[in-house]
């Protein structure tokens, strides 16, 4: 995501810059330290008077960022996958949603193994959210959530949980894991056996590229929905990655929506700004949300005024020998499951993040 970030901004400057002046980019550490990301937050606003910050991973880390840029009305972008619910006038969200990618994936898991799931799931917002969102779309397709179990990060025995998907039997298993530790539960799962006799769909596996981390057998035949894979066929990304290439070199990582959403992010801010005639926070949010669309390696992305999410590609992705073979692709899926509670068109005003009172609220029991 960094390193993206570096190569929009010197893509923008390469092409002249903005308003006839150079962008210039501070790049802040937070280490994972929910501390550092309001520190670095209140810097970027108050001390480096920075015009837009794109920052945030986690559900955690992105709630501390938001509520501190919009108090010093500094405009917002969170670059990555993930639950839904933000509703805030100041931040966008360009990052794929629930309905753009479990929505994908669980009707074609079930088409392809069949009825019966187990889910398991990362224990923090994210993970207990999206196992919402999956047992919706499963019994919106006619299936049967069997179980649903969900792990702290530092987990890193499955071994139980292993022994209750055999003993209960499912079709697949459907895992929005995060993380390192997490990563444990994969190889745990094919060296028992498990991923020839019930196999893993995924709504996480590869944004950390995982993929590289365990050997072809304990992976292939994993199946997971993005908004972007290497795969992508359209020149746009394919000029994309021979640049990176020669940038990065040939054992660069692999791209995977949370890099390319990060690249795209600073270019719908730039085209936006083009757009305004100005960095000024009120008109860039304007043009921002007057429908701007940016043609990216993941294809159009395009802002919907309703939420200040995207309107984007996605695609479901099938893993063998290491690599994402992309099966199926759908165009331009809009961010649904926010339109549901948000309406910033009506509404401008609201700030907050849906789901901190209850699923409910969301439409989504």
């Amino acid at each position: 995501m960094a390193e993206t970030t570096k190569m929009a901004i010197e893509d923008i400057n390469a092409a002249g810059g903005l308003l006839g002046r150079e962008v210039e980019l501070t790049m802040y550490d937070a280490q994972s330290t929910i501390q550092f990301y309001t520190q670095y937050a209140t810097q970027a606003a108050a001390g480096d008077k920075a015009h837009t910050v794109h920052a945030g991973i986690t559900s955690a880390s992105r709630e501390a960022i938001r509520p501190t840029l919009a108090r010093f009305k500094t405009l917002y972008f969170y670059n990555t996958q993930y639950e839904g619910g933000v509703c805030d006038y100041n931040n966008f969200c360009t990052g794929s949603t629930p309905a753009q990618t479990v929505a994908k994936v669980v009707p074609y898991a079930m088409n392809k193994w069949g009825k019966k799931v187990y889910i398991v799931a990362a224990d923090y917002n994210y993970g207990q959210i999206t196992a919402q969102w999956m047992q919706k779309f499963v019994a919106e397709n006619g299936g049967e959530t069997l179980d649903v179990e969900f792990f702290p990060l530092d987990v890193t025995n499955f071994g139980p949980t292993i022994n209750k998907i055999q003993t209960a039997k499912p079709d697949m298993v459907i895992s929005a894991l995060v993380g390192g530790a997490h990563v444990s539960f994969y190889r745990q799962y094919a060296a028992a056996g498990m991923l020839k006799e019930i196999p893993i769909a995924s709504t996480t596996f590869g944004v950390g590229n995982e993929q590289k981390l365990i050997s072809a057998e304990e992976g292939n035949g994993i199946i997971a929905s993005y908004g972007y894979f290497e795969g992508a066929d359209n020149p746009v990304n394919t000029a994309f990655l021979e640049r990176l290439t020669a940038k990065l070199g040939a054992d660069r990582p692999v791209m995977n929506e949370l890099a390319i959403r990060s690249y795209e992010g600073a270019m719908l801010w730039a085209e936006a700004v083009k757009a305004a005639g100005t960095a000024d926070r009120d008109p860039v949010i304007e043009a921002l949300r007057s429908g701007l669309t940016y043609n990216g390696p993941s294809g159009p992305v395009t802002i919907d005024a309703q939420t200040n999410h995207c309107s984007m590609n996605v695609y479901i992705g099938e893993l063998q020998d290491q690599t994402w073979n992309i099966v199926e692709s759908f165009e331009n899926q809009p961010p649904a499951d926010t339109q549901l509670v948000c309406d910033l068109v009506a509404n401008p005003n609201q700030s907050t993040f849906l789901f901190e009172n209850g699923l409910a609220a969301a439409g989504i029991e």
